[in-house]
């Protein structure tokens, strides 16, 4: 290439990083195209960059999900007293698809009501709950051995449940039966809405 009567080689010369790159590679892809063009050092800072954001987007989802748990448990009030309005809400392939609330006492809890409204696989679903799934046999069976036997892989919890016959217990079921389990979320919300309701059942 001539500018200005001189010759240019820098074109060609990137051409030919372009081509011996592209020969190097059995299957050449974008991501290989991406780091000629741009550089390695260029293309690692990208897809840090893009890790966060997809990082924070998740974050971002998994907060709107607990917030509508938060939201379904206003409809548990007043019929589930004196046990605490807890909300559930299950999501699949980042869409809630099934949810409840504690029922009138003596009714399902939060978890059972969202699993009699799912239907489809439970394996990767993943539960929301406003507080810790009970963990001992009242009225109702104890909803934290209900979500192992149902086959969920995930279960995050808002709070923790200060009932002396829970306190870390349902946690406990959730983890020994292959649960993976997030505590906390939105956990200061659910705190302020929920402790008013703690310690009456």
């Amino acid at each position: 290439m001539v500018i200005n009567g001189a010759t240019s080689v820098r074109p060609v010369l990137f051409l030919v990083k372009i081509i011996k790159g592209l020969i190097c590679l059995e299957r050449p892809n974008v991501r290989a195209m991406q780091a000629l063009l741009y550089g390695e050092e260029s293309m690692l800072a990208l897809e840090s960059i893009t890790q966060i954001l997809n990082n924070e987007y998740q974050i971002q989802m998994s907060q709107q999900f607990m917030l509508r748990a938060l939201e379904v448990s206003l409809n548990a009030l007043p019929a589930c007293q004196p046990n605490p309005p807890v909300g559930c809400v299950l999501v699949k392939d980042g869409e809630i698809v099934s949810e409840g609330h504690t029922q009138a006492i003596g009714g399902n809890h939060a978890e059972v009501e969202a699993l009699k409204a799912y239907k489809g696989d439970l394996s990767d679903v993943t539960a929301y709950v406003t507080l810790e799934p009970c963990s001992f046999v009242g009225r109702t069976p104890a909803c934290a051995k209900t979500l192992v036997t149902c086959g969920i892989k995930k279960v995050v919890v808002a709070m923790l449940d200060p009932d002396p016959r829970n306190a870390g217990r349902g946690i406990d079921i959730l983890k020994e039966g292959g649960v993976e389990v997030e505590i906390g979320l939105c956990g200061e919300e659910a705190s302020a809405f929920l402790s008013p309701y703690l310690g009456k059942s």
